[in-house]
């Protein structure tokens, strides 16, 4: 079976989600909470939940600059969608800006009712 196809609804290192979370969003109620926990004070992205759904993780918060999250590959694995993301984090001794940061990524893909299941995979030291 083909990997699904995603689209990124929103990426970056701020966040009002403060602890880590993989979420999943299969309704327009699941979706708007979401977007809520994420982003109170911003309209939520139009999606067509009729045919796909929302998934995104979320890392909390983290003491510097030059941390991230990428979801780089959705695929099928028996009955659940994997989704396979990347963390990138600070090459230790180097220099970042003392900021908070909440980084995360959001996708959609199409509709699945069955499991989700998030894997980290390997990423490269922010250079």
């Amino acid at each position: 079976m083909a990997a699904p196809a995603f689209t990124t609804i929103a990426k970056g290192d701020a966040s009002e989600q403060q602890t880590p979370w993989q979420a999943v969003a299969r309704t327009a109620a699941e979706w708007q909470a979401l977007w809520n926990a994420h982003a109170p004070d911003a309209k939520a992205p139009a999606v067509d939940l009729k045919t796909r759904m929302v998934v995104g993780i979320f890392l909390g918060v983290k003491p510097s600059a030059g941390y991230g999250v990428e979801i780089v590959n959705t695929r099928m694995d028996g009955e659940a969608l994997v989704v396979e993301y990347a963390v990138r984090q600070p090459v230790p001794g180097m220099m970042m800006a003392q900021i908070l940061t909440e980084p995360f990524h959001l996708i959609s893909v199409p509709s699945f009712g069955g499991p989700v299941r998030f894997v980290q995979v390997s990423a490269a030291a922010e250079k």
